[in-house]
């Protein structure tokens, strides 16, 4: 009987030799192809996930530099950029975890301001003291993430559905336990400054650094190593690349989500802290649109929609770069209009860079 892969008469082993030969030669024909710029550039953002998001953070920097002046480097005004980033920037690291995991959730914003209330009620209205009220405050966090992470893994509610939900019942909550009623910075001060700390600066070179800041930086790279560095972090970009073929190599990927939303909460109560330190009371009804800058500065980051990759480094550059095109248009005088417009189209060409990159070329 002949062989597919020759005539026959041909022996067996010339045969496999010469399919050998075949295939080798045309691997060695695929690399040694002439690649254009445009293979060379989608290559390089493959390996390297946030080198667009920080090439575009880099520009900004510079055409800002060059349109605002001296107002711009000024260190006043880079010390204003980064207090303003820092807890967006907080709530990114947890939106970041769930949208590795193939998952969003709309909730971080609400987790975060329902912790800052509790945290203020105990410490000024029932007169808790204050490491009390933060550690009753992460309490919260914790159950929160562990709502959505049980309606995630037990119900199996997609995360969009499960998280829009216990966004109004957070939200919900928050006004009852608050009355809508802000606790002013005075009583925070007099009672319980503790809960104010992260909103204290100290100066670095003519920069004003607020303690908010190290506490982002720190959350960080503390996040990163969890994610490169141990058998968890590659557990989540497991279930998030394949959650089937997680299961399959041994992954409990419903433990892995589990532990994804309650590291998310805990991380959201800790910007609650910072929260109140940025603007010096609490306010239930602060920060509304945090749920959505959260997802815009990891997406404008690199962080992948799809699930199972990005860096959440990727996130801090994201959350940057809104920050910077805040400051730099409301410096050169445009309206807020233009700078959601900005945004806007930053998220589009995000996402729109990211779809490119994911899609593999014969």
């Amino acid at each position: 009987m002949s062989s597919p892969t020759g005539p026959p008469g041909v022996p067996e082993h010339e045969r496999v030799t010469a399919g050998a030969a075949s295939t080798t030669s045309a691997a060695d024909h695929f690399l040694s192809r002439d690649r254009t710029a445009l293979d060379r550039i989608h290559g390089f953002l493959h390996r390297y996930e946030i080198g667009a998001s920080a090439a575009v953070l880099v520009v900004a920097c510079i055409v800002f530099a060059i349109l605002d002046g001296s107002k711009f480097v000024d260190p006043f005004n880079i010390s204003i950029v980064l207090q303003q980033t820092m807890v967006i920037g907080i709530l990114a690291i947890a939106q970041t975890l769930v949208i590795l995991t193939a998952g969003i959730d709309l909730s971080v914003g609400a987790i975060m301001v329902l912790s800052s209330v509790v945290m203020g009620r105990l410490a000024i209205d029932a007169g808790w003291p204050a490491p009390i009220a933060l550690l009753a405050g992460l309490g919260i966090g914790v159950a929160c993430g562990y709502v959505n992470g049980v309606l995630v893994t037990r119900f199996h509610l997609p995360p969009f559905i499960a998280t829009l939900g216990t966004l109004s019942v957070f939200f919900s909550l928050n006004l009852y336990i608050s009355q809508s009623n802000t606790i002013r910075s005075q009583d925070i001060e007099a009672k319980a400054s503790m809960l104010q700390w992260m909103g204290r600066s100290f100066n670095i070179g003519g920069l004003r650094v607020a303690v908010g800041v190290v506490m982002m930086i720190a959350l960080f790279a503390i996040v990163w190593f969890a994610l490169n560095w141990t058998s968890w972090g590659r557990h989540v970009y497991a279930v998030g690349n394949d959650p089937a073929a997680a299961r399959l190599v041994g992954i409990r990927t419903n433990r892995v989500l589990l532990s994804v939303y309650l590291v998310a909460g805990v991380i959201c109560a800790i910007a609650a802290w910072v929260f109140i330190g940025r603007i010096g009371s609490v306010a239930p009804q602060g920060l509304v649109d945090s749920n959505l800058d959260s997802i815009t500065a990891a997406v404008i980051g690199g962080v992948s929609l799809f699930g199972g990759r990005g860096s959440v480094f990727g996130a801090l550059i994201g959350a940057l770069t809104v920050g910077v095109f805040s400051n730099g248009l409301s410096l050169y005088g445009l309206d807020v209009l233009w700078k959601q417009l900005a945004i806007g189209l930053l998220i589009l060409g995000a996402v729109a860079l990211d779809h490119w990159i994911r899609r593999v070329k014969a």
